[in-house]
Order: structure tokens, then sequence, then C-alpha cells
């Protein structure tokens, strides 16, 4: 097997039109703006210092993400395994990301990147309680690039479908599948894991 280059690539596919350059806008427009006020969910993509990547799944209620300025984003943090993967890239590399949104329902995604920051400002803590309590960070964003891709990813997925809905039980749980791997801790029922769940968002 080969590794492509660059040149190989040009030889494989065509150039993207006009339109689909033309899409990435330098702010968030009313369009993105709603998209991102019914997103409960996206995807935190960052970069580290020693150039690792991590990506991240962020989720709350619809619009948890909050538009401050058509050029900022406002992201509370929620309760989480504490590795702060993200939040290291973020201070110790160059704080440039990217975010992906989802609506459940809808097939195209937002794509929005730039550049962010960490702060515990009190008053703004205060602003964004949500499942009745006050978020540990917020991550501001100052936003450089928004766009939206095509559904055709998630319709070949048939991610919304509900005939591919997988039943849990399929698996073990998510304790049992990381003690497996750890031998740490207790391997409980999904069912036990569930109700701390959500003690803890």
């Amino acid at each position: 097997m080969t590794d492509l280059s660059a040149s190989d690539l040009a030889t494989i596919y065509a150039k993207p039109t006009p339109r689909v350059i033309a899409k990435a806008r330098p702010e968030i427009d009313v369009h993105a703006k709603k998209f991102i006020q019914m997103s409960p969910f996206c995807v935190l993509a960052t970069s580290g210092s020693d150039a690792s990547v991590d990506a991240s799944p962020r989720g709350g209620n619809p619009g948890f993400v909050h538009v401050a300025g058509p050029n900022q984003l406002l992201m509370p943090d929620r309760s989480g395994n504490n590795r702060i993967d993200s939040f290291r890239n973020i201070v110790e590399g160059s704080g440039l990301l990217q975010l992906i949104f989802f609506v459940p329902g809808i097939d195209e995604t937002l794509r929005v990147g730039g550049k962010g920051k960490l702060t515990t400002d009190p008053d703004l803590l205060a602003s964004m309680v949500e499942f009745g309590k006050p978020p540990r960070v917020v991550l501001s964003i100052a936003v450089d690039e928004v766009y939206f891709h095509c559904g055709k990813a998630l319709m070949r997925s048939k991610l919304w479908s509900a005939d591919t809905r997988v039943e849990r039980s399929v698996l073990p749980s998510i304790s049992q599948m990381i003690h497996d791997q750890t031998s740490l801790g207790e391997a409980e029922p999904q069912a036990v894991v569930e109700e701390r769940y959500k003690t803890q968002l």
C-alpha cells in the first residue's frame, strides 16, 4: 500500500465548486444562530502543543452553547471524567478549535471554527445554571469560520432512523467494559451507572 500525496488527491477529487468555497462564512448569521440554538449536542475538537488531537462530545439542553454575538460562542462545562484533555489543549496549545453541531432529526450539521479561552467569571457562571448547578468553567470561543455540512454523511448512516437504533443491551455496561480493560473499579450494571449519571449532570 502506497501513501497518497497531495498531487494524488488532485487526480482523485474534483475541485470544490465556488458555492462550496463561498459557504464558509466569517461569522454566525441568522441561520447558523438558529441551528446552534436548536442543538443539544456537539463535538469539540482541539489540538495540543505536542500535536496531539482530541475530540470530545458535549451536550445539554437545546441552545446550551450560547450565541453571544456574531463572532462569539460561550460553552458551559459540565461534569465529566476530569481528564480535561480539551481544556489542556486550549490553554497549552494554540487555542484553535472546531465544533460540529447536531440537531436531532436534521441531517445537515454546522461546523464552527475559532479560538478558545477559558474563564471562571462569577457572573457568567451564575448566568449558565443548568441541571440545577452552574458550570465549573466557561469556554469562550472567538469565531472566525462557520459553514453548514450537507446531510449525506448522516443520511448514509441513518443516524436518526428508528429502524437503525441499537438496544443498549447488545453491549456490556460501560462500567463492565472499563473494568475488563483496566481491572479497576467495580463492574456495575448499566442501570446503576445511568442512575448515578442522573445525579451528576
